[in-house]
């Protein structure tokens, strides 16, 4: 009851501002859902149901107001939503893929509150194994190509000067006494000239909390980080006990470094990217890195083909994801997908693609989907 009197306040208010003519709110959504296959999870093939891969469902409601001279508030607020069952999504928050309100004029925007870093807004696009499937995120997403957020954040972003946007932002940690514990912060920009992009990013958070926390296993497959065990095997039957799915680990800092670019030529999008990600605790140091490249061909207006592939390393370990995508849209709002991806991993670490999947008991991993998305 609470949560349907919050949203026919919202509508409401959207209502209002549909009335005056210098302000505006708009209603959007996606809704993704489609079977797919996974050759091995925790040790069988599954054959199941899923949603919100190549898009997260979401509904949101995003506004403007003109209060002069070249000045407007903004604000964006985003629900997440799993449309096989209707839970919310991101921790069972109501608006937890964004909720933020700022000011805007010709030089750039401020907004404070829950947004995505400043690698969604500069650098993702370019990891292009993504756009041939939503399951070829780079491992467990830790370098945050996959769109990650952060809370309690007020952000920049410059205006476009002659192709040229540069942003920074911080998040508060909002810990009495300490300015450093739990924060974040980052700095970057993006260039556009023609055909040509390029975009760099550098994060840092300290000591990652919340939905930024980590589960090495889950994420990567691997049964050490750092110097600590995360999981072990049952020699007997196999099973694996993740020692940190229910209390992440606990470490001092994830920096993050992303670089990317993209090339048009005709019909044919090229893109390459590359990261770092520097994780330090337990007095050590270690370094996942990753390259990614591959292209997007619109092969008609309505139908498009994109294959890629990453490499990553990680404490010796090795990671190869190779992924194929095949897109028909019925019509601007309307697509179905077909896509495809294959994981092989160093002997002794358990392949899992992105963060999405229970990691094979085998160093390989093939998911296959068919998709139906809808936007509105």
């Amino acid at each position: 009851m609470r949560t349907i009197r919050r949203i026919a306040a919202l509508v409401g208010v959207a209502a209002t501002g549909l009335a005056h003519a210098q302000s505006s709110v708009t209603l959007y959504g996606v809704i993704d859902v489609g079977p797919t296959f996974v050759s091995n999870e925790g040790g069988a093939h599954n054959f199941k149901m899923d949603d919100a891969i190549a898009s997260g469902d979401r509904w949101g409601l995003k506004g403007t107001e003109d209060l002069g001279g070249g000045l407007k508030s903004i604000f964006d607020l985003e629900n997440g939503f799993d449309a096989l069952n209707g839970a919310f999504r991101q921790g069972g928050r109501e608006f937890g893929r964004q909720a933020w309100v700022g000011l805007q004029n010709n030089y750039g925007s401020l907004t404070i509150g829950r947004q995505y870093d400043l690698i969604y807004d500069y650098t993702a696009n370019y990891a292009m194994s993504a756009w041939a499937s939503g399951y070829a995120t780079h491992q467990g997403d830790l370098d945050r190509m996959g769109w990650e957020r952060l809370d309690n954040v007020i952000k920049f972003k410059s205006a476009d000067f002659s192709g040229l946007q540069v942003g920074a932002l911080y998040s508060f940690g909002n810990v009495a006494g300490s300015l450093h514990e739990d924060s974040s912060w980052s700095f970057g920009g993006q260039y556009n000239h023609g055909a040509f992009s390029a975009g760099a990013v550098y994060l840092r958070m300290n000591n990652p909390n919340g939905s930024n926390t980590i589960d090495p296993y889950a994420s990567m497959g691997v049964f050490s980080f750092l110097g600590q065990t995360t999981a072990v095997r049952n020699p007997t039957t196999g099973q694996v006990t993740d020692l940190y799915a229910t209390t992440p680990l606990q470490i001092d800092s994830q920096s993050v470094m992303t670089l990317g670019g993209s090339y048009v030529y005709k019909n044919v999008t090229y893109g390459l990217a590359y990261s770092d990600v520097w994780f330090k605790g337990f007095g050590e140091t270690a370094v996942l890195r990753t390259y990614d490249s591959g292209a997007s061909w619109q092969v008609t207006p309505t139908f498009s083909i994109s294959g890629a592939y990453f490499y990553s390393s990680f404490e010796g370990q090795h990671y190869n994801e190779a992924s194929l995508g095949f897109d028909y849209n019925f019509s601007k709002n309307t697509d179905v997908y077909l896509q495809g991806s294959y994981l092989r991993t160093s002997a002794g670490v358990d392949a899992v693609q992105g963060y999405l999947f229970t990691p094979s008991t085998t160093n390989t991993q093939t998911s296959v989907r068919i998709g139906l998305r809808h936007r509105f």
